[in-house]
């Protein structure tokens, strides 16, 4: 006699089907480091615009009395956050993307490869030139517009040498693109890190005292620039993030 399977059997058989869980630690490894990544990324990102488009203006709209007893903590919670997210963030799509160099290299039957190097080479570069243009004494290169042109010539360039280095015919469009989008990345991440929290952990602590010094004003200026910087620079590098997968733009430059 042949037995019906019940809906709880057959459920369980098309689960068994359907679900295959890779058994190989290179692949778990990846899906759990790409996980952590996008988390990582989505807590940085967001806390970016967070901070620009809500506590920004919030902060401007305060009373002075009010502002030393509310932004402080707010601050400290928020920067705390927007910071180590993006060291997660960046080292894991680093080492992520290292595994893609690997793999394109030994594809392609390649010995070595530029691309690592070029990479922290160039965008390092990038943000030195930008952070030299932060600290110049010329006010007249603090002005939004002004700033949003010389960083965006940095980026450009950046970009261009980083794909002309990188020009061998077998780099990939993936790897060629988290080349730039992870490239502004490490950009912001020092952005942050060097310029954003350098300057705002002084403001909160100088603004918890209710005690601004002269120089606030201008620290203040410099540090809503670097973040407004790095909010409009996560446009670009996410659209590369998404063309590494999604978009074949990249690929066999000659």
């Amino acid at each position: 006699m042949q037995l019906v399977p019940t809906p709880a059997t057959a459920a369980a058989r098309l689960a068994w089907v359907i679900v295959r869980f890779p058994t190989d630690f290179n692949t778990n490894l990846e899906i759990l480091l790409r996980w952590l990544h996008l988390l990582a990324g989505i807590t940085w990102v967001g806390m970016g615009y967070f901070l620009v488009f809500v506590v920004m203006p919030w902060q401007r709209e305060l009373a002075a009395s009010a502002r030393t007893v509310a932004a402080p903590p707010l601050l400290r919670r928020g920067l705390w956050w927007f910071r180590w997210a993006s060291v997660v963030t960046v080292f894991i799509g680093l080492w992520l993307w290292m595994m893609e160099v690997g793999a394109d290299r030994r594809a392609a039957g390649e010995a070595s490869s530029s691309a690592v190097w070029s990479f922290f080479l160039i965008w390092t570069a990038a943000y030195v030139i930008y952070m030299g243009v932060m600290m110049a004494p010329l006010e007249r290169l603090h002005k939004g517009p002004v700033l949003a042109v010389i960083t965006a010539v940095l980026v450009i360039a950046a970009s261009y040498v980083f794909l002309r280095i990188n020009a061998h015919g077998w780099e990939t469009n993936r790897m060629l693109a988290i080349g730039i989008g992870g490239g502004i990345g490490w950009f912001m991440l020092f952005n942050l890190w060097g310029l954003v929290w350098r300057f705002q952990k002084r403001l909160v602590q100088w603004t918890a005292a209710g005690q601004l010094p002269p120089e606030a004003a201008r620290m203040a200026r410099l540090a809503a620039l670097g973040a407004q910087t790095n909010v409009w620079l996560s446009l670009p590098m996410l659209f590369f993030m998404a063309v590494a997968s999604h978009y074949p733009l990249l690929g066999g430059l000659s």
